[in-house]
């Protein structure tokens, strides 16, 4: 049933905001083909989880906020895509099922800054990805996003014609090893550098094609 919605609405959603929001996917290939792989991006709207589903090639499992999941047909249908995670403080199970699926693997997305950010500015990262990434060892795909907070924008109920850009970037190549200090900081961090630079390089490139 999941591989079936998900061939039918990666099609949907990407021909939306192609013609709505201009979409632009740049680099997908670099998101490896198979394998438990960790997608981690920023996070500016909640268009977000829709627009990578459309600009990746394979079947994304996401972790959502755990309120979510008891709203009446909205917990159903995340239940097909996703599983739950309290963001102040994960539950354990909420890690061991992340690497579960990791293990078998899945593809999931992770948002490391752990909530929106409504003028795209960067929060501060949870130690999340690194700690998991460490625990599998696993690769981890910075991917930036540009236009999903001009699309949907905290509060607006309707997507506006902002067009949109998801980069990827070259896998992060995470070992599998015992916790030390720090090294879920450090793993952290070079994946939030990753984000930060792709996005960046994301909006000068808009700049130049505007003045060109």
């Amino acid at each position: 049933m999941r591989d079936f919605l998900c061939l039918f609405f990666r099609p949907v959603f990407r021909a939306f905001f192609k013609v709505i929001n201009r979409l632009e996917v740049m680099d997908a290939e670099r998101v490896p083909e198979r394998g438990g792989v960790i997608v981690a991006a920023n996070h500016l709207s909640y268009l977000d989880p829709p627009v990578i589903g459309a600009a990746l090639r394979r079947r994304p499992t996401y972790m959502a906020k755990e309120s979510l999941f008891s709203i009446p047909v909205v917990g159903r249908a995340l239940r097909l895509f996703a599983f739950p995670v309290r963001r102040e403080c994960p539950y354990p199970s909420t890690i061991k099922e992340t690497v579960r699926r990791l293990e078998k693997g899945e593809l999931v997305v992770i948002f490391p800054e752990g909530g929106l950010t409504a003028d795209g500015s960067r929060l501060e990262a949870k130690g999340g990805v690194g700690m998991i990434a460490s625990m599998v060892g696993c690769r981890i795909v910075p991917v930036a996003l540009d236009g999903t907070e001009r699309a949907l924008p905290v509060g607006a109920k309707l997507v506006r014609p902002a067009k949109i850009t998801v980069t990827f970037g070259d896998p992060i190549e995470v070992k599998k090893r015992a916790e030390r200090k720090g090294i879920r900081e450090e793993v952290t961090q070079n994946v939030m550098d990753a984000i930060e630079l792709l996005r960046r390089r994301s909006i000068e490139g808009h700049r130049k094609r505007d003045k060109g």
